[in-house]
C-alpha cells in the first residue's frame, strides 16, 4: 500500500514540476531576464554581441578609451525587456577619435557613454536611426554626456543628437560645448515613420554652448521649414538651459502640436522660438538674466494657435527679437521657410519682473527697408486674433512703455493684466492692462513673486482657459481666481538651479576656482616652455629686456602674458606667420608687452584650418609696430571678443582683419570687437576690417566699439577708401574719436536701419563719417 502512494505522490511531484516547467517557457516572452551578455572589450566582441542580442540583455562596454569606432546598435526589445547598450562604470567608457553612434529597432537603451576629444564622421554623434528605412522606436538614450565634439571646421556643420522613428527619448545627459554649425539636437520628420512622433527629450542639462557667431546654432530644432506643416507632438521637459548662446534661438519649433514645459533658460543669449508650425505649448518655465545683458531672451512667437502660460521671466534685459515677450509680424502669403502671420495666439497666466520690455509687437517689421528688400520680404502682417490674459508685470524702476509697439497692436485683446509701474503711465489698451501697487516675495535668489494684488481683478475666463489647470509651481487652478503665474502667497523654493536635478548623475560642470600660478620668464628659449607648462588661467611673468623670437608661441590654452617693465618680444619668424598662435582654446590676454615684426610676419593669427574651437585675444597697455598684419582670423575660426585697450599699433601693413566669412551666410569672425583708448599710426589698410555677410535679422550680428581713439596717417593702401570696413556688422558705436590725416574718402559708413552710431569724433583731413538708411544685403534664403 505504501508503495502504491509513494508512487502516486511522486507522479504527481511529476506533474506539478512538468506543469511548472511548461508556465515558465509560455511567459518567457513576458519576464525581463536582464541577461548580461558579457563585457566587450573592443568592436568586433561589441559587433557580435549586437548581433546575438535578445530581448532583456546587456551589452557592457569594458571601461577606457574606445576609439574611432563607429557602434551600430540595432536590436528588438520589448516594451518589458528592453535591450541595453550601457557602460562598464558610467562616465568611465569614453567615445573619442572619429567615432559615432546609430540605433535602429525597437525598445533599446544606451546608458553611460562619454564622447569627448573627437568628432562624428557622419552628420550625427548619436542618431536614432541607421539607415532611412531602419529607424528607432521606444528607444532611449540616458545618463550619457558630450562634451566638445566638434568638427575641425566650423563650416562643417553636424548634429549631436539627431532624433528619427517615434517615442524616442534623451534624458538625463549633459550636453555642452558645440561650436560648428548645426543644432545640438534635431528631431528629423522626413518620412511617415518619423511623423507624429512623440519624442521625449527630459531631465537633461544643456551646459553652455558658446555664441557660434553666425546662425545655425540652435540647441534644439524641432523640424525644419519643409515639415513645418506636419505634427511633430515631442515634449522638451525638465531641462536646465544653461549659457546656451549659440544663437537667438535656443528652442527652434518647426512643427506642430509641441509641448516645452518646465524648463529653466539660465543666462541663455536667445529665446523659445515657434519659428515655423503651430499649436505649441509653452507652459511653466522660467526665464532667468542677470539684469545687465540684452541678449537674454524668453518667448518669440510666430505663426498660428500658441499657448504660453504660467511662465517665470525674470530680470530680463533683451529687447525685439530677445524681448520676454516678441510677437512678430509675418509676411503675407509666406513661403514655409519665412515668417507667417501671428493668428490665434493665447498669452495668459505669466509673470514679469524687472523685465526691460515685457511685451513687444510688430518685432521685425521692416517696412522701412521695402527699397531694398523685395516685396516676398516685406514683414507687414500684423498679429490678429490673440488674446493678452491674467498676466502680471512688475517693475522696480518705471517703464515708458508696457507694451512696444514696433507696429500696431491692434489685433490683439489684453484682458485683466496687472502692472506696478512704480507710479509710471502707460497705454492701458482700453483697461485690459491695470496700474497696481504690489510687494516681492522672495522665494529664491532668482524667483520674487509679486503678491498683493487687487481683490477686485478677476482672472478672465476666455475660450479653454479651464485648461489651464496648474500654475508655474504645479498648484491647482480649479476655483482659483487668481492672476499671475502663481496661485496664492505661500511658495516653497523649487530649487530650478540645483544641478543634480539635471543631466548624467555621474557628471558636474561645477569647477573649482583655482588661483593662477605665475610663471617667470627670463630667456627667450623658456617662453614656448612656459606656456606648455602652465594651466589654464595661469600667468607667465616676462622680465623686463629684449627677447628674440624665431618660431609662432603656441597658445591653446587661458594665458596672460605680462611684464612689468614692458619686455620687448621681437619676432623674426617666417613671413606670414604669426607671433602669437591662436589655436583651438586658445585665449590670450598680453598686457604691458613690445612687440615688433619684420614687416612681413603677423603678430596674432588663427590657424588658417581646423580651429575646431574659439579662441580669444585681449591686448592691454602694449606697443604693436612692424607688422604686417596685426591680426589675422581666418576663414571657420571665431573669438567671442578680441579687445585693444591703451594700446598703440604703428608701422604696420595691416590692422585687425576679421573679414574672410565671406559666404554670405550670416557669420563673422568675432562676436564683439573693442578699440578704447588706442593710437594707431601708419597702418596702411585694413585698419579695421570686420565683415559679416547675408541679411540674416535674428542673429546678434556682431559689435564694433571704437572710442577714445587716434588715428593718424592711416587707410593709405586703402583701396575702398574707407577707413574702418565693418559691412553687415549691426551694432556699431564710433565715438569720441581723433581722426587726422587718414588718406580715405571715408572714415565709416555707417548702417542706419540697425544700431549703427557715431558721436563726438573730431575728423580732420581723413573723409566722412555717413550713415545710409538702408544697406542692400545678399539673402540668405
Amino acid at each position: 500500500m505504501n508503495t502504491i502512494l509513494n508512487f502516486q505522490l511522486n507522479i504527481r511531484k511529476g506533474l506539478i514540476f512538468f506543469s511548472l516547467i511548461i508556465m515558465m517557457i509560455s511567459c518567457k516572452g513576458d519576464l525581463k531576464t536582464d541577461v548580461a551578455v558579457g563585457v566587450v572589450k573592443n568592436i568586433a566582441e561589441l559587433d557580435e554581441a549586437i548581433s546575438k542580442a535578445k530581448p532583456g540583455d546587456n551589452i557592457v562596454l569594458a571601461n577606457g578609451v574606445w576609439k574611432d569606432v563607429q557602434i551600430k546598435f540595432l536590436g528588438e526589445g520589448t516594451e518589458k525587456s528592453p535591450i541595453t547598450l550601457k557602460a562598464e562604470t558610467p562616465g568611465k567608457v569614453f567615445i573619442e577619435g572619429v567615432s559615432n553612434l546609430e540605433i535602429a529597432g525597437n525598445y533599446l537603451i544606451v546608458n553611460g557613454l562619454y564622447f569627448r576629444n573627437g568628432y562624428t564622421p557622419t552628420g550625427n554623434v548619436i542618431a536614432f536611426r541607421t539607415s532611412e528605412e531602419k529607424v528607432a522606436n521606444y528607444s532611449r538614450v540616458t545618463n550619457c554626456v558630450i562634451l566638445d565634439y566638434n568638427q575641425l571646421q566650423r563650416d562643417n556643420d553636424d548634429l549631436w543628437v539627431q532624433f528619427y522613428g517615434r517615442h524616442n527619448e534623451l534624458s538625463n545627459s549633459y550636453l555642452a560645448g558645440k561650436t560648428n554649425g548645426g543644432p545640438t539636437v534635431r528631431v528629423d520628420l522626413k518620412g511617415v515613420q518619423s511623423i507624429k512622433n512623440y519624442h521625449k527629450i527630459i531631465n537633461n542639462h544643456f551646459g553652455p554652448r558658446p555664441r557660434k557667431g553666425g546662425a545655425r546654432g540652435e540647441t534644439i530644432q524641432l523640424g525644419s521649414s519643409f515639415t513645418s506643416m506636419s505634427p511633430s507632438n515631442t515634449t522638451i521637459a525638465n531641462n536646465l538651459f544653461e549659457e546656451c548662446n549659440g544663437e537667438v534661438e535656443i528652442i527652434s519649433s518647426k512643427t506642430n502640436f509641441n509641448e516645452i514645459r518646465n524648463n529653466v533658460f539660465y543666462k541663455s543669449e536667445g529665446s523659445v522660438v515657434t519659428r515655423h508650425g503651430n499649436y505649441v505649448t509653452i507652459d511653466g518655465n522660467y526665464f532667468i538674466g542677470d539684469g545687465v545683458n540684452e541678449q537674454y531672451g524668453g518667448i518669440r512667437i510666430i505663426n498660428t494657435g500658441h499657448w504660453v502660460t504660467n511662465n517665470y521671466f525674470f530680470n530680463l534685459k533683451g529687447k525685439s527679437f530677445r524681448s520676454p515677450l516678441a510677437v512678430m509680424n509675418g509676411i503675407p502669403k509666406s513661403p514655409l521657410n519665412r515668417y507667417n502671420q501671428v493668428t490665434d495666439v493665447v498669452v495668459a497666466y505669466n509673470t514679469y519682473v524687472n523685465c526691460s520690455a515685457p511685451w513687444q509687437f510688430g518685432v521685425g517689421t521692416n517696412i522701412a527697408q521695402a527699397d531694398v528688400l523685395p516685396k516676398s520680404e516685406i514683414r507687414s502682417a500684423r498679429a490678429i486674433r490673440t488674446t493678452v490674459a491674467n498676466n502680471v508685470v512688475y517693475n522696480d524702476k518705471g517703464l515708458e512703455s508696457i507694451v512696444v509697439e514696433n507696429d500696431k497692436a491692434d489685433g490683439v485683446l489684453f484682458k485683466n493684466n496687472i502692472v506696478d509701474n512704480q507710479g509710471m503711465k502707460f497705454k492701458d489698451f482700453d483697461s485690459g492692462i491695470i496700474p497696481a501697487s504690489l510687494e516681492l516675495k522672495k522665494v529664491s535668489e532668482n524667483i520674487l513673486i509679486p503678491i498683493g494684488l487687487p481683490s477686485d481683478v478677476e482672472a478672465y475666463y476666455g475660450f479653454d482657459f479651464e485648461t489651464i489647470e496648474n500654475d508655474l509651481f504645479g498648484n491647482s487652478r480649479k476655483d482659483s481666481k487668481s492672476i499671475g503665474a502663481v496661485v496664492g502667497a505661500d511658495f516653497t523654493n523649487p530649487n530650478i538651479l540645483d544641478k543634480s536635478k539635471y543631466g548624467a548623475s555621474w557628471y558636474s560642470n561645477e569647477i573649482k576656482a583655482i588661483d593662477p600660478v605665475t610663471h617667470t620668464v627670463t630667456k627667450s628659449e623658456e617662453l614656448q616652455t612656459k606656456i606648455d607648462a602652465a594651466s589654464n588661467g595661469d600667468i607667465i611673468a616676462v622680465a623686463e629686456g629684449i627677447y628674440a623670437i624665431s618660431k609662432s608661441l603656441v597658445i591653446n590654452k587661458t594665458l596672460t602674458i605680462q611684464s612689468k617693465g614692458k619686455a620687448q618680444l621681437v619676432f623674426s619668424g617666417a613671413s606670414n606667420t604669426p607671433l602669437f598662435s591662436l589655436q583651438p582654446k586658445g585665449k590670450l590676454t598680453v598686457n604691458n608687452m613690445i612687440l615688433k615684426g619684420n614687416a612681413s610676419n603677423y603678430a596674432f593669427a588663427s590657424l588658417k584650418e581646423n580651429m575646431s574651437n574659439h579662441f580669444g585675444l585681449t591686448v592691454l597697455n602694449s606697443e604693436i609696430s612692424d607688422f604686417n598684419y596685426v591680426l589675422r582670423a581666418y576663414k571657420q575660426s571665431f573669438s567671442e571678443r578680441v579687445t585693444f585697450e591703451n594700446t598703440s599699433i604703428s608701422d604696420c601693413e595691416n590692422g585687425i582683419e576679421l573679414s574672410e566669412e565671406t559666404n554670405d551666410r550670416g557669420d563673422y569672425n568675432t562676436e564683439y570687437l573693442t578699440i578704447k583708448h588706442c593710437d594707431f599710426n601708419n597702418v596702411k589698410q585694413n585698419v579695421v576690417d570686420y565683415y559679416r555677410g547675408g541679411y540674416d535679422e535674428s542673429t546678434i550680428g556682431g559689435n564694433l566699439l571704437v572710442s577714445n581713439s587716434t588715428f593718424t596717417n592711416c587707410g593709405a593702401k586703402e583701396k575702398n577708401k574707407r577707413l574702418f570696413n565693418h559691412n553687415g556688422i549691426v551694432n556699431v558705436n564710433i565715438n569720441n574719436n581723433t581722426f587726422k590725416n587718414n588718406n580715405v574718402k571715408f572714415v565709416s559708413i555707417l548702417w542706419g536701419a540697425k544700431n549703427n552710431v557715431e558721436s563726438e569724433n573730431t575728423v580732420i583731413n581723413s573723409g566722412q563719417i555717413k550713415t545710409e538708411e538702408n544697406l542692400v544685403m545678399t539673402l540668405m534664403y
